[in-house]
């Protein structure tokens, strides 16, 4: 075998790579990554959709869970005890606005309303017999 008298002078034939091979190789290698990437996009997809369905069936379960139905018996035996003791909500909807009892939060124009009329309440208010407790967030009518 004859050595190398020169650093330039090319390598055998034998020992030349093939761009051939190199571009073979590369379209194998990205291939791969395109499957891989497809399977890790395929078992993303089936895992989001059973966690959707788990979370699905835990919130259908959750209306008979006991620690909401304790929070509602609380909630109403507290609105019973104001009850009972004078407190009772302020009528709002469709009086006409009365700053002694409605604050305004929202003026808006509309033909189906009248001037001054309360549209909404945004925040119930509430009496303790003839004693304002706190007043009613509205949104009043104005004409158009």
């Amino acid at each position: 075998m004859a050595e190398r008298l020169n650093d330039q002078d090319p390598p055998p034939a034998d020992t030349q790579p093939d761009p051939l091979e190199d571009l073979r190789r590369e379209r194998d290698s990205l291939q791969d990554r395109l499957l891989r990437t497809a399977a890790e996009f395929d078992n993303y997809r089936k895992r989001m959709d059973r966690e959707r369905r788990d979370l699905a069936d835990y919130t259908a379960a959750d209306d008979d869970d006991p620690l909401r139905k304790g929070v509602e018996l609380i909630h109403k035996q507290m609105l019973d005890m104001l009850r009972k003791r004078g407190v009772k909500p302020i009528e709002t909807l469709g009086t006409d606005f009365d700053p002694n009892f409605h604050q305004a939060v929202i003026h808006e124009e509309s033909e189906q309303h009248r001037e001054g009329e309360v549209m909404q309440e945004l925040q119930r208010g509430y009496l303790l017999g003839d004693r304002l407790l706190r007043p009613a967030m509205v949104k009043v009518a104005k004409s158009a």
